[in-house]
């Protein structure tokens, strides 16, 4: 059981929740238990002599409070509340969608998906919830239906930077990498610092930036930089290549993305082999 404190207009909110213990499966049913709720009136505010500053905090509303759950990463209780608020709105795909960020921030991915497709079904035009049906398909490895997924989202949203970092992501799984520079350059071209940020699991688009071969990931970033003309980051992503013993990193020598960056000592000094030290006395 779990509690959550909220102060609001003249008393403290203390929510209960009632929940599955870790490790259980998720049903409707469990969705649906009803969170108790106590008000417990606060001590007697302060005479105007005391204080002459007055606090009005307006009442939180339910989509409110399981926002806030979420930010304290207390899914299961965000998600009773979420879950409330759609089968008392079956066709607002803001509440769909939430409910199933709620699931899939709890790997029960199956019924993610199934909130994430009932809110594309009640507004085909939500961009948010077909990128996260793609996140569902890129976390099971099926990269093809998350291309299709994240290209369905872009068709509706195409200024979405994290959108095309996602398509990237896609394209790299399925070892498509010149299509992965594409979309990763795409991305970049509408937000330049988009990978300087960590991984986004929160509000109504998700991003996953898991990938098997780091190296070689980090190598097309740095060249996805040079064909851009970002020297700076071009040279933190080599160096990121380089860290993770990629093999292939002296292809940049011969490869045209690269050949203005070439001219840099920087560049030049990420690509030198290394040299092996001599221990002989």
């Amino acid at each position: 059981m779990r509690s959550l404190l909220v102060a609001v207009s003249g008393f403290t909110l203390l929510y209960v929740a009632t929940v599955p213990s870790a490790g259980q499966s998720f049903t409707d049913e469990d969705l649906s238990k009803p969170l108790v709720e106590t008000r417990v009136p606060q001590s007697p505010p302060q005479s105007p002599a005391q204080s002459a500053t007055v606090v009005v905090r307006p009442e939180l509303t339910d989509e409110q409070l399981a926002d806030l759950y979420m930010a304290r990463k207390e899914y299961r209780e965000a998600a009773q509340i979420y879950k409330r608020l759609c089968d008392q709105n079956p066709q607002n795909p803001v509440y769909l969608n939430k409910l199933g960020i709620a699931m899939h921030q709890q790997a029960a991915l199956p019924m993610a998906l199934k909130y994430y497709e009932r809110a594309t079904k009640a507004d085909p035009m939500y961009a948010d919830a077909e990128n996260n049906i793609g996140t569902i398909w890129y976390q099971r490895k099926k990269y093809g239906k998350a291309i299709r997924a994240y290209k369905k989202a872009i068709g509706i949203r195409p200024e979405m930077a994290v959108l095309y970092s996602n398509l990237g992501y896609a394209y790299f799984g399925e070892r498509k990498y010149e299509e992965a520079i594409s979309a990763f350059r795409q991305a970049l071209a509408i937000d330049p610092e988009l990978f300087d940020r960590g991984n986004s699991r929160s509000g109504s688009v998700l991003q996953d930036r898991s990938v098997e071969d780091r190296g070689k990931f980090y190598f097309l970033l740095a060249k996805s930089f040079a064909q851009a003309g970002n020297l700076e980051r071009c040279l933190i992503y080599l160096r990121k290549a380089k860290d993770e013993g990629y093999k292939e990193l002296a292809s940049a020598k011969t490869d045209p993305a690269f050949a203005v960056m070439l001219k840099e000592p920087a560049i030049q000094e990420v690509l030198a082999p290394k040299q092996v030290e001599n221990t002989q006395p």
